[in-house]
C-alpha cells in the first residue's frame, strides 16, 4: 500500500502518430478522437489501467492541425489560447482529465500579425493552458538534389525554455530541429529535467540517418526519458514525414516505436530509472566546469 504523502513516480504516457491532410477542422477533429479513444483503452478508468499513478499524458506530432510547409503557415495561424484548435484541446483535456502535449501548430502573435511561429501548447486536466513553447532553432536545411526547407521564410524562432512538472516528471520541450541541438537538452537537465519531448516531423531524408540516433543521443546526454511524436507517413503529400514516433530510455534504449503508419503506443514511464542511472554513472557530477561550461543567457 502507498504510503501517505509518497510522492508517485510512474507516469502513463501515450505517443499519437497522427495523419495530417489539408482540411484544419478535420485534423483537429482527427486529433480528437485519437486522444478520446486512447483515453477509453487506456486512461485512468480503463480496465487496462495498471500504472501505479492517476495521471495520464497525451502526446500529439508536430504541426498536427496543419500541413507542413511554409506556404501553409500564414493560412493555418491562430492565436493562442483563444483559436479553434486551442480551445478544442482545452476542452478534450478537461472533459477526459489528462495532461495534453499538443504537438505543435502555426501560431499569429496576436489578431492582424504578420509574425508566425511553430507553438506547442501544454494542457493541465483542467482545461487550462500551462504554458506554450515555440520552436528556438528553425529548420532551414539544403540537401541538393535531396530536400530543401527554410522555416525561416514564414516563421520567427522562439527565445524560452519551458518546462512543467507532473508529481516526478519534469518535462522540458523542444519542437523537431530543436533536438539536434545537446545545449538545449543540457540546460533542461541543468534545470532538474527527467523527461523530453519533441514533437516532429523529420522527413525521408534525414530522418533515416538521424531520427533514432538524435533520440538516443539526447536521452544518454541527460540520463533521461525521450519522446519524439511525429505525423504518419502519408506517401504523396508535399512533405512526407518519417514517423516512428518514440520513447527512449534513460539508458538510451528504445522503449517503443509507433513505426510508420498511423497509430497511438501507450508506455508506463518509471522515472526511478532516471535516479539508477545518473548514480551508477555520474557524468553531471564528473563535469569540468573548470573548462567548459553550458550557461542559460536571460533575455
Amino acid at each position: 500500500m502507498q504510503k501517505s504523502g509518497t510522492i508517485l513516480r510512474h507516469l502513463r504516457v501515450a505517443l499519437l502518430q497522427l495523419k495530417v491532410g489539408k482540411n484544419k477542422e478535420e485534423n483537429v477533429s482527427r486529433a480528437i478522437a485519437k486522444i478520446r479513444s486512447v483515453v477509453t483503452d487506456h486512461g485512468p478508468k480503463s480496465s487496462s489501467w495498471t500504472s501505479k499513478n492517476k495521471n495520464f499524458l497525451a502526446i500529439l506530432p508536430e504541426c498536427f492541425n496543419s500541413p507542413y510547409g511554409v506556404k501553409y503557415f500564414n493560412e493555418y495561424a491562430e492565436t493562442v489560447p483563444d483559436g479553434y484548435t486551442s480551445q478544442e484541446l482545452s476542452k478534450i483535456a478537461k472533459e477526459l482529465g489528462i495532461y495534453l502535449i499538443a504537438g505543435s501548430i502555426p501560431e499569429r502573435e496576436s489578431a492582424g500579425s504578420s509574425k508566425l511561429f511553430n507553438t506547442c501548447t501544454i494542457w493541465s486536466p483542467e482545461g487550462s493552458l500551462i504554458d506554450k513553447y515555440r520552436k528556438m532553432h528553425l529548420f532551414d536545411i539544403d540537401i541538393p538534389g535531396q530536400i530543401r526547407f527554410q522555416e525561416s521564410e514564414t516563421l520567427s524562432p522562439g527565445n524560452n525554455l519551458v518546462t512543467f512538472t507532473i508529481d516526478e516528471a519534469k518535462i522540458g520541450l523542444g519542437i523537431c530541429y530543436d533536438m539536434r541541438f545537446e545545449e538545449l537538452a543540457r540546460l533542461y537537465r541543468l534545470d532538474g529535467c527527467n523527461f523530453l519531448v519533441y514533437p516532429g516531423a523529420f522527413n525521408m531524408t534525414t530522418g533515416p540517418l538521424h531520427w533514432t540516433g538524435l533520440q538516443c543521443g539526447r536521452a544518454t546526454d541527460t540520463q533521461s526519458y525521450v519522446a519524439t511524436v511525429s505525423p504518419a507517413r502519408v506517401e504523396g503529400s508535399d512533405y512526407v514525414a518519417y514517423g516512428h514516433s518514440s520513447i527512449i530510455d534513460p539508458w538510451g534504449k528504445i522503449l517503443v516505436d509507433a513505426e510508420a503508419e498511423e497509430n497511438t503506443v501507450v508506455r508506463d514511464l518509471d522515472f526511478a530509472e532516471c535516479e539508477k542511472v545518473r548514480e551508477q554513472i555520474p557524468i553531471f557530477k564528473q563535469r569540468r566546469e573548470d573548462i567548459y561550461r553550458t550557461v542559460k543567457v536571460t533575455f
